[in-house]
């Protein structure tokens, strides 16, 4: 990979560090600020998918130093407060905006040539797909009551 291309993968990967940063630190505010007849469940959601975000922090920050780069460390604005329901309401926007990031990133890593990153990217797209699957199926049981 020449250097011009290592420079646009890299820009490419760090958007996505950016927001896995912001993710963690989201999810676990709403483990620790849940409260409420749902919370339980939800409060091991929240750490749960925080764990995950972490993993995706790892590979990514893992294949920028690998080519080079230094991982971001900016932080995007992080959603807190709220009910129950509305911290699952700004998770689930959270998910639906880094799915819509990789689902345009996959292609770009393609067409630069780097399978590595674009299959790492596709793995993480697969459990940010997961997340928004439950957060809908959770948001929907809630509406019901």
């Amino acid at each position: 990979m020449n250097a011009s291309t290592r420079s646009k993968v890299i820009a490419i990967l760090q958007e996505g560090v950016t927001n896995e940063l912001g993710a963690v630190i989201q999810y676990l505010w709403h483990h620790y600020q849940a409260e409420g007849i749902y919370s339980p469940k939800i409060k091991d959601t929240f750490e749960e998918f925080s764990v995950e975000e972490m993993e995706h922090l790892e590979k990514i920050s893992e294949r920028i130093v690998a080519l080079g780069g230094e991982p971001a460390s900016k932080l995007p604005p992080v959603k807190k407060g709220g009910d129950i329901k509305q911290m699952m309401q700004d998770d689930l926007d959270l998910e639906l905006g880094a799915a819509k990031m990789y689902a345009e990133h996959i292609p770009q890593l393609a067409k630069l040539g780097d399978t590595t990153s674009r299959l790492m990217l596709e793995k993480i797209l697969a459990d940010e797909e997961k997340h928004i699957m439950e957060f809908e199926i959770m948001l929907s049981k809630i509406r019901k009551k």
